[in-house]
């Protein structure tokens, strides 16, 4: 019984569970985590840095892409439309 009165706090909002597998789905088909994130699709349903940056921290998402790359996109900034894309930065090396 009071499992069910408090499982509210550890549920995460349906939008961010389907841009989630997205997110997952898109990069099983060969994308890059930097052009998933600046989808149309992601940015309209993840509107707050905060929820960018719960995307970014969930497992299955780190497992996906690996450590080093979440790091990356995370240390760019949670404002992923702004962030410059690899491309760029290897321009400025």
């Amino acid at each position: 019984m009071l499992k069910n009165i408090f499982s509210f706090l550890f549920q995460r909002p349906a939008d961010e569970e389907r841009v989630a597998q997205y997110v997952l789905r898109e990069h099983s088909r060969g994308r890059a985590l930097d052009e998933i994130l600046t989808d149309h699709y992601v940015e309209n349903r993840l509107e707050t840095p905060e929820q960018r940056a719960r995307l970014l921290d969930r497992p299955e998402v780190v497992h996906a892409f690996g450590a080093d790359d979440v790091a990356a996109m995370k240390a760019m900034g949670t404002d992923f439309s702004l962030s410059p894309s690899p491309s760029d930065l290897s321009a400025d090396s």
